[in-house]
């Protein structure tokens, strides 16, 4: 997980993705510089925990360490249980309902719900009505008493590309479990993101990477590869759809682009010396996504027919309503989190989730897995949990050399 200081205002977008696969400003902290003028220094960290490379530059902000007391660690305790236990809670129910939509069938008629388009648009739709809550709530109790607490004068153009990638990578993800990929298949296919961001920086950007990075996305890939693999014949679908894994390779490939998407989101947003909140970047990349996934959906004709499919079938949208504010929630539990501990507890906390997530579907899903899949999974879950140690490590060596300087 990268973390970056940065002055001047330089911000970006939060990701659609309910477990926030973007940078995040953690707070806007004043500063003065030599010549005596107050600037703003945000702390940005990555929560995506699959993208990093080993050009991340160091952090030039260090946190100060202070006294811990007996009462501060009590609180802080209590405070890193409420946020680990809303995004744990949030999104292993959030992952489980998705799996659900894309399971259910229609009493009447015996069809599957196949309209990703239609529930990425609720989705965001959802993110959007709490985001704008959260500004106005923010305005109301902030020293200015304004009814809007958003930030002033904010551009939003640099948001539309940002809303088109992250939009386009949950689509496809989407599309990949409705035409047959099992939800363990593409969670862990997704945890192995930073292959499609290895070969474009490779290719476009020259960059180097050691050799414990490859061999933790080929474990990753390949862990998931075997998974797919090892899964017993089930009478309900294939898991290993070509289809399916067509999809989740271009949801792959939209997390790469999404990468550079935001580095150009930052670099608009510096040009004018603006610092968006967590929840303007929340409200605004989402409202775009809901754009970009009702256009489409409107075009594909998949909109009304979503709306045809849950009014004959209630059922399935008491599942969306719930998947869509679990994810709204659950991301509110990610800003609540990162403004609070280092970077590399939230990325510790939505990991390790990925792996409950993937590990209690099989178990209560009714997946049927071989032996080979099992060593499949354990391999994939290897490789996660050697970049969440590999983070440990460097977090605990970066401190040590801080505090020797």
């Amino acid at each position: 997980m990268s973390r970056r200081a940065q002055s001047d205002g330089e911000s970006t977008s939060e990701s659609s993705s309910p477990e926030a696969e973007a940078l995040i400003p953690l707070y806007n902290q004043p500063s003065v510089s030599s010549n005596g003028q107050r600037k703003n220094v945000i702390i940005h960290l990555d929560v995506s925990s699959e993208q990093e490379s080993s050009s991340s530059s160091p952090p030039s902000v260090a946190p100060v360490a202070k006294p811990m007391t007996a009462t501060t660690a009590k609180t802080q305790a209590l405070q890193l249980l409420f946020g680990a236990g809303g995004i744990y809670a949030s999104f292993l129910y959030y992952g489980s309902l998705q799996e659900d939509v894309f399971r259910y069938i229609s009493a009447a008629d015996g069809t599957k719900f196949t309209h990703a388009w239609f529930l990425q648009a609720l989705e965001s739709l959802a993110n959007v009505i709490l985001g704008v809550l959260a500004l106005v709530i923010l305005g109301f109790t902030g020293e200015s008493r304004k009814w809007w607490g958003g930030t002033p004068n904010l551009p939003k153009k640099p948001f539309l590309s940002s809303g088109f990638s992250q939009v386009c990578s949950k689509g496809f993800t989407s599309l990949a479990l409705a035409n047959g990929l099992s939800f363990p298949v593409a969670t862990l296919a997704k945890s192995g993101k930073m292959a499609p961001v290895m070969i474009g920086s490779l290719i476009l950007g020259g960059a180097k990477y050691n050799l414990r990075e490859y061999m933790q996305v080929l474990t990753i890939i390949g862990g998931t590869a075997i998974l797919s693999m090892g899964k017993k014949k089930s009478s309900e679908a294939d898991d290993s759809t070509p289809l399916g894994i067509f999809f989740i390779i271009m949801a792959l490939a939209m997390d790469g682009v999404t990468g550079g998407v935001q580095k150009r989101l930052l670099a608009d947003l510096k040009r004018v010396n603006l610092t968006p909140q967590p929840y303007d970047l929340m409200t605004y990349t989402n409202a775009f996504m809901m754009l970009f996934a009702l256009l489409i959906s409107t075009v594909t004709g998949e909109f009304f027919e979503g709306l045809s499919y849950c009014a004959r079938n209630p059922e399935v949208f008491q599942l969306i309503w719930k998947f869509s504010l679990c994810s709204a929630i659950g991301q509110s539990f990610i800003f609540y989190t990162v403004a609070r501990f280092d970077p590399l507890v939230c990325s510790t906390v939505t990991t390790t989730r990925k792996i409950f997530s993937v590990v209690l579907s099989i178990l209560f899903k009714g997946h049927s897995v071989s032996m080979q899949g099992w060593m499949g999974l354990g391999l994939a879950i290897g490789g996660i949990l050697s970049e969440v140690m590999h983070k440990v490590q460097s977090s605990d060596k970066m401190v040590k050399s801080k505090t020797s300087m």
